[in-house]
């Protein structure tokens, strides 16, 4: 762990596992998945402690995640074409949704409600969050073979994505 202010390690917590992608709740709490452990483990920050190690069901090998933290709710793009919701208070699966193949990034915009999953194969799976506890595949675009790595900018509600073909570097811009 790294003090932002300083940017001196604060400390070193033995995960037990993997680490593939982690969220911040703004509380205190960071949520981390074990893609090779199947788990999501939430962290206290300020300990240094791993407080909860929760099995991810259905879920397996867990590589990216995002967060609804007025909901409290993690979304966790698994390797198994599903995208878990999960109660980041208790730990519980409270649904799972289809994705695509090879997912790697996970993203969530609260303004619009939309969680965008980057998958492998060249697609973005929408989901739409209709409630807290009620999810719904909202479409699924097409982008290009391994344009996995993603980021949204929430104010413009765009998407980046990277990938690479033959030597060549390419961003993808995907907005509405």
């Amino acid at each position: 762990m790294i003090e932002a202010a300083s940017g001196k390690v604060a400390g070193t917590i033995d995960l037990g596992g993997g680490p593939e992608f982690a969220a911040a709740d703004g509380t205190g709490y960071v949520f981390d998945n074990l893609e090779d452990e199947s788990l999501v483990l939430k962290i206290d920050a300020r300990k240094l402690t791993v407080e909860q190690r929760w099995k991810t069901a259905s879920c397996e090998s867990p590589s990216s995640i995002a967060m609804d933290r007025p909901n409290r709710r993690l979304f966790i793009g698994c390797r198994s074409h599903v995208m878990a919701v999960i109660n980041a208070d208790t730990g519980q699966v409270i649904t799972t949704l289809p994705i695509g193949d090879h997912v790697d990034a996970t993203a969530f915009d609260p303004d619009t409600r939309l969680i965008f999953n980057s998958n492998g194969e060249g697609t973005i799976t929408v989901i739409h969050q209709d409630g807290p506890d009620k999810y719904s595949v909202f479409e699924n675009v097409k982008t290009l073979p391994r344009a996995k790595t993603m980021a949204l900018d929430p104010k413009t509600h765009t998407l980046f994505l990277s990938t690479a073909e033959a030597g060549q570097f390419e961003i993808l811009v995907v907005g509405r």
